[in-house]
């Protein structure tokens, strides 16, 4: 018994290393890396670490160096098997009015272990709310739409069923 308990606690001791010392700005910028051979790149004016996370401050979106989006914080949470990813105040560009909402108060995003292929997601803005699934081995995104206000802008790429309005894409 007092074996198990010791592999636990080295276990417990290694995962906690790994995440205190993991280099959460390199990772980052590794990122934006990757990103930046899709044509999308992030500028942020400040960048905070904790233990746990990594914090963006006003980051904007350029996409094919056309400005996207302003976000004025995005926050990385990361246990190694379940990462959150929270933005607030999203502001898209105006130009994007007819396509999508132009604000976003908060969109939450998350991946975990016990559910691998599947990222949810979680928004609210000037829409209502949305609660949505993005399936990564399918590569489809669904995104329900059931706490509605104003719908207007996106309600010719809206279907209807059942349960209510929703979105459906697949990349």
């Amino acid at each position: 018994m007092q074996m198990v308990k010791k592999f636990f606690v080295v276990l417990l001791v290694l995962w906690f290393a790994i995440v205190f010392f993991m280099p959460k700005q390199a990772l980052y910028y590794k990122f934006e890396e990757a990103l930046s051979g899709y044509d999308i790149k992030v500028n942020e004016k400040n960048i905070q670490e904790g233990v746990f996370s990594i914090t963006l401050h006003d980051a904007k979106v350029y996409v094919k160096g056309i400005h996207l989006a302003t976000i004025e914080k995005i926050d990385v949470f990361t246990l190694l098997f379940y990462t959150k990813i929270e933005a607030s105040m999203l502001v898209l560009d105006e130009s994007l009015k007819n396509m999508a909402p132009t604000k976003i108060d908060e969109l939450r995003a998350v991946h975990a272990f016990w559910n691998p292929l599947n990222v949810s997601l979680d928004a609210q803005g000037s829409f209502g709310r949305t609660k949505g699934n993005v399936s990564l081995i399918q590569r489809h995104v669904r995104l329900d739409f059931n706490e509605t206000k104003n719908l207007e802008m996106i309600h010719g790429s809206l279907k209807q069923d059942e349960k209510g309005w929703f979105y459906e894409t697949a990349f």
